[in-house]
């Protein structure tokens, strides 16, 4: 694996035998840093918004598995 570090970006070369859902949970904390990096939202913030999906999506879905 290498690094590399431009004005514009940061490449990352890796071998092309890595298991591929492992590269994409790495991926999906990239994306999710990215995304944050310029928020000012604080920790309770996000768990508060965190927890009220959480909980519409079991009011609205529960029937589905609680019969």
């Amino acid at each position: 694996m290498t690094i590399e570090q431009t004005n514009e970006e940061i490449i990352f070369r890796l071998p092309i035998n890595l298991c591929i859902l492992e590269l994409e949970k790495i991926t999906g904390y990239l994306k999710y840093s990215e995304a944050v990096s310029n928020s000012q939202a604080s920790e309770l913030d996000t768990d508060f918004l965190a927890n009220e999906s959480k909980k519409r999506w079991w009011d609205e879905n529960k029937s589905n598995f609680i019969k």
